[in-house]
């Protein structure tokens, strides 16, 4: 009877496609899948440990399947992710749960290691280089049918002072193009419509192999599958955004009229203590040239408050910014000491709750200016993908273009019979918050 396996995958959607490689190659090895991790002898969790709440996040869940273990609920614990592989021996130490611990370059030997720890029921533990994670092959989706994340590079070499990635993850690498473009055609034919482009940094794309930025040359390629009705990019870096890149984006029907654009901060001081370059002024040009050539442009953004060094006049240059670019989307977050980075040694760091009021402060900003924008959207007309019905509120709910799964708000509406999946125009009656209510427009 073939061994039953269960995946928890934390973190962000670069791990999430990791899992899913994961998941096929044991589905080849005869590995029988289960959805609910808790229900099966084998439970994976591939862990984040990016940041401390992270962290904490990845333990509290290693910890929890401890306790079904003991119960005699779950047989075996596996740990792999960016947690595993930043604290491979701090795990191995402290976390007697753990019963196979991989780090992202011995992904491939995880069906050989539940084979292997069933056997002989002794702890396997494996670190390969970083560099032989495996960037393509067959994935099981763990997405709504409708879309994909695709990864098109992995690791990172822009080594800012309060990112452990690079250490992680290792040195930038690029996809081949035709391997990406071959990838997004059995995507495409599976029935995905929604592509969402995703690396450490998406603008970097191609330096490495055809020593140029090629993000814009493979938007190209991606909009020509017939298939897809949706491309959507992540994660790129301001600093990196091309004029071509620019041009891509406004002309290509596909790629959908939305970026994320992770820009931190924009004081010229701050920025250069965390290793990136620009600052207020040369963000602000950016921003109004893509608005100027990108029409119904909508920018995504993040953001750290409290990084070392951040004076008050820093903060403040930082809150007229926010009102001055009006972002339709953004996320700030309390700056993290990461350990391991160059950050957490500068002398000068700020009190926890001087970090956390600033994140806050950001954060109303930005409350207002969503639901000012939020307001504008009341007698528009959108298209909105189904992605489920709310039993309790008897309502549908769904996402424009405008809108990134998982991160950003939602559309609720009135509709009949649809199913997820399906692409209907809504009108939009309210706006709440964060999230928009609707009807289907006949």
């Amino acid at each position: 009877m073939a061994i039953t396996v269960g995946m928890i995958s934390l973190g962000c959607p670069k791990n999430q496609i990791d899992a899913e490689i994961m998941l096929a190659d044991l589905k080849k090895m005869g590995f029988e899948l289960v959805g609910d991790a808790a229900l099966a002898e084998v439970c994976i969790i591939n862990t984040c440990g990016f940041i401390e709440s992270a962290k904490r996040e990845s333990i509290e869940q290693i910890l929890e399947m401890g306790l079904l273990k003991n119960e005699g609920r779950i047989k075996k614990i596996v740990v792999t992710g960016c947690l595993a592989e930043r604290y491979k021996e701090e795990i191995a130490k402290e976390i007697p749960e753990a019963d196979i611990i991989l780090g992202i370059g011995s992904n491939s030997e995880l069906g050989d290691a539940i084979l292997k720890s069933f056997e002989d029921d002794k702890r396997y533990t494996s670190f390969d280089e970083k560099e032989k994670l495996c960037l393509d092959g067959d994935r099981v989706l763990t997405t709504l049918p409708f879309y994909a994340y695709i990864k098109i590079a992995e690791g990172c070499d822009n080594n800012c002072t309060y990112c452990a990635i690079p250490s992680i993850r290792g040195r930038f690498r690029s996809r081949r193009m035709e391997d990406i473009v071959s990838e997004a055609k059995s995507l495409a034919k599976s029935g995905v419509k929604e592509l969402v482009v995703v690396a450490q940094d998406t603008t970097r794309y191609g330096i490495d192999l055809y020593n140029k930025p090629s993000l814009a040359e493979l938007l190209e390629k991606l909009n020509e599958i017939d298939e897809l009705k949706w491309i959507r990019v992540l994660y790129a870096y301001p600093e990196m955004v091309t004029d071509e890149l620019i041009d891509a984006m406004a002309r290509l029907t596909k790629v959908v009229k939305y970026l994320d654009l992770p820009i931190q901060h924009c004081s010229r001081n701050v920025l250069k203590r965390m290793n990136r370059r620009g600052d207020s002024e040369s963000l602000i040009n950016l921003i109004n040239k893509m608005r100027d050539k990108i029409p119904n442009l909508i920018l995504r953004t993040t953001l750290i408050a409290g990084f070392p060094g951040e004076s008050e006049e820093d903060f403040c240059e930082l809150c007229e910014f926010v009102k001055k670019a009006r972002f339709d989307r953004l996320g700030c977050f309390s700056y993290s000491r990461e350990e391991g980075t160059p950050a957490a040694e500068f002398d000068d760091q700020i009190d926890e709750d001087v970090k956390e009021r600033r994140a806050e402060i950001i954060m109303t900003i930005q409350s207002r200016i969503a639901e000012e924008l939020n307001e504008k959207m009341v007698g528009k007309t959108l298209e909105v993908v189904v992605e489920g019905f709310d039993k309790y509120g008897e309502i549908y709910f769904g996402r424009s273009v405008n809108d990134a799964p998982d991160i950003d708000g939602k559309i609720f509406f009135s509709a009949k019979g649809k199913r997820i999946g399906d692409f209907l125009n809504v009108k939009i009656t309210e706006a709440m918050d964060y999230d928009l209510l609707g009807e289907e427009a006949n």
